[in-house]
């Protein structure tokens, strides 16, 4: 049964509300034909990023477009040499960010994230650390994937992994692969599939970049 606009919002609205590392900011919600749009003012980059995955988890939702913005409290006092110094940390500890592959540049308060990595989990771990660091308003991930050697085989393991991860949906979701480039197309029946399709494309051995055209249909 396909959702109202009207029922969405209100989904949409109590996940923020129940989730709670949203905090109690204000958050708008508005939704068209499952398209949902969030608005407002949050005070990190972290709580931002929350409400973006909690309206992804509501069933209904086709897509999320993000109005949020973030705005830093000048009580908090952390100028961009502050915030460097903690990006270069965070990534030095991260297990998962290769040593001296990536660096960083922060201008008033916007971080971004440069360099090459072998795998795009190495290149997602990278983004999560300084999404959680005070005073980061927001973060630009122009960290490159290192082309590999492609194996011939990629298409059917990515497709043996859609049958482990989204069962119910992997016969619905057309796997195209050539020179690293993988392009995802179908149907699902939520977000959290697709998430899992292109997650899974992702973590396929030589792989450079994924386009996702699956389509989220109640």
């Amino acid at each position: 049964m396909t959702k109202s606009d009207a029922q969405l919002q209100k989904d949409v609205m109590e996940e923020l509300a129940w989730d709670p590392s949203v905090g109690r900011h204000e958050i708008g919600v508005a939704c068209s034909d499952g398209v949902v749009t969030l608005g407002g003012q949050v005070d990190n980059v972290a709580k931002k990023d929350a409400a973006m995955r909690a309206a992804e988890r509501v069933s209904g939702v086709r897509a999320v477009a993000d109005e949020v913005t973030v705005r830093i409290s000048s009580a908090l006092g952390q100028t961009d040499v502050d915030i460097a110094h903690a990006v270069a940390q965070v990534l030095q500890w991260n297990v998962q960010v290769p040593a001296s592959k990536v660096t960083a540049r922060v201008d008033k308060g916007w971080v971004w994230l440069d360099g090459e990595v072998d795998w795009d989990f190495q290149r997602t771990a990278a983004e999560r650390s300084v999404r959680y660091i005070t005073g980061v308003t927001g973060i630009s991930n122009r960290i490159h994937i290192r082309k590999l050697v492609f194996a011939p085989d990629v298409k059917q393991r990515i497709e043996s992994a859609l049958k482990r991860v989204a069962a119910l949906d992997a016969a619905h979701i057309n796997v195209q692969a050539h020179d690293g480039r993988i392009v995802l197309r179908g149907k699902v029946h939520s977000w959290a599939a697709r998430t899992d399709a292109e997650r899974a494309a992702w973590s396929a051995p030589g792989v450079v970049a994924v386009e996702d055209e699956i389509i989220v249909s109640a």
